[in-house]
């Protein structure tokens, strides 16, 4: 068992005390769609959460990673931004601490962040550009890093889209074991209960 499975499964155990807490109920759909879609992202079932009931029809994402931007404009160009994850092996990520404030207009916060990605990626994508590439592009490395974002949502409390700026300066990245890696599969595994958990 990889040792990061308990934290990765567990990651929004915070988050679920803070939806619990909250009484607004325009601002507890927000939290409760914003948690739903990151465990269905990591799962590898994007279609689920760009689904009308989850994301509107016409998504805006703006990720500023790495002195770069990747924009993202419409459901065509988010789809394939998901599909490259998955062709990549590069969904599997979970976030650690995590400080969120949420109104009627959405939520913003910052959290520690964590991937693994593969040494193939590290020099080429918008998000990891600043990387020298693994010396195995075999290899996995394990990449921590601090970010702050803002996601909007709309009157149906559907997500409108992702605004996401990292901390450059804490980038950390770690080669990890083979054995210690948590797969796709095994990810979709591990947030299947959390997926079908009914919260308040």
């Amino acid at each position: 068992m990889s040792p990061y499975e308990h934290e990765f499964r567990h990651m929004f155990a915070g988050l679920e005390k803070q939806i619990a807490q909250t009484d607004n109920p325009r601002h507890r759909a927000i939290l409760k769609n914003y948690r739903l879609h990151a465990l269905l992202e990591v799962s590898g079932r994007y279609e689920e959460l760009l689904a009308p009931s989850m994301t509107v029809e016409q998504p805006h994402y703006r990720i500023h990673e790495g002195g770069k931007s990747l924009i993202l404009d419409g459901m065509a160009e988010v789809v394939r931004f998901y599909r490259s994850l998955i062709e990549a092996n590069a969904q599997v990520m979970w976030v650690g601490k995590q400080d969120i404030a949420v109104n009627d207009h959405g939520f913003s916060g910052e959290l520690e962040f964590f991937e693994f990605v593969p040494g193939a990626m590290l020099g080429e994508t918008a998000m990891f550009s600043s990387m020298r590439a693994g010396d195995d592009p075999g290899d996995v490395y394990l990449a921590k890093r601090t970010l702050a974002f803002y996601w909007p949502y709309d009157e149906r409390c559907r997500l409108i889209g992702e605004h996401v700026y990292e901390d450059s300066a804490s980038r950390e990245f770690t080669r990890v074991d083979p054995a210690d890696v948590i797969s796709p599969a095994r990810a979709a595994e591990l947030l299947a209960p959390e997926i079908e958990k009914v919260l308040p």
